[in-house]
């Protein structure tokens, strides 16, 4: 089997089906809340390993975890631009077109193609949610490697619980980067992530809440997940 052949076998092969339906979110600070309308798409049941990142780049960032693990000290531009790699590699449409701002605000989404890209921030906490209401979908220590349980490094993936749609690591482990711009009007080019991690209190790890930062940021507890539209 060709190289192109088992990457798009892995990303078809492994990415789970998740419905339409329709999410409220809200941000805890200014305590807006709003409606967002989710099509059918789909997400891969893990963040991006370190093994897979290396199998596309060929490099990986420096760091003494093992293969399984998520990949971290990955920018939201960084991200981006493996999307678009692994897209072309698989031979699928790339989703994404970009220039040379540092801010990243001419990075353009195509949600019609074929192709890899991240999940907007809608998408992540509905199929997060997974049909539930509270704040997680299942006791966290069952679902989520924290700061109370998980001796203050990242694991491997897939080792908690899933969630009823049969994805893991949403709560806990790595951070994961989403699309969406944060709050443009206050914190200009800074981008969402969410699901909390490795070294955070459980107030971190719940479904509503946001974070934010510059799409350049690199840190140790912060990945990203692959979605497709079809």
């Amino acid at each position: 089997m060709s190289p192109e052949s088992t990457l798009r076998q892995e990303i078809t092969e492994r990415m789970i089906e998740i419905p339409a339906g329709v999410i409220f979110l809200r941000d805890e600070g200014t305590k807006a809340i709003w409606k967002a309308e989710v099509g059918a798409f789909r997400l891969a049941p893990y963040p991006v390993t370190r093994e897979l990142y290396r199998a596309v780049l060929g490099e990986v960032p420096a760091s003494p975890a093992e293969s399984r693990r998520p990949v971290t000290e990955v920018s939201w531009k960084d991200a981006v631009r493996f999307c678009n790699l692994l897209s072309r590699e698989a031979g699928l449409e790339p989703c994404y077109s970009m220039g040379d701002d540092p801010d990243a605000q001419d990075v353009v989404c195509d949600w019609e193609a074929d192709g890899c890209r991240l999940p907007s921030e809608a998408e992540w906490e509905y199929a997060c949610r997974a049909g539930t209401s509270g704040d997680r979908y299942g006791e966290l220590d069952e679902i989520a490697w924290y700061r109370g349980n998980s001796g203050g490094e990242v694991h491997d993936v897939a080792t908690r619980a899933p969630n009823a749609w049969g994805l893991h690591d949403m709560i806990g482990n790595v951070w994961e980067w989403c699309w969406d711009v944060y709050d443009p009007g206050v914190y200009g080019p800074y981008r969402v992530f969410r699901g909390g991690g490795a070294y955070d209190r459980p107030r971190a790890c719940r479904a509503p809440c946001r974070r934010k930062s510059h799409p350049t940021l690199r840190i140790d507890d912060l990945g990203f997940r692959l979605a497709r539209s079809r």
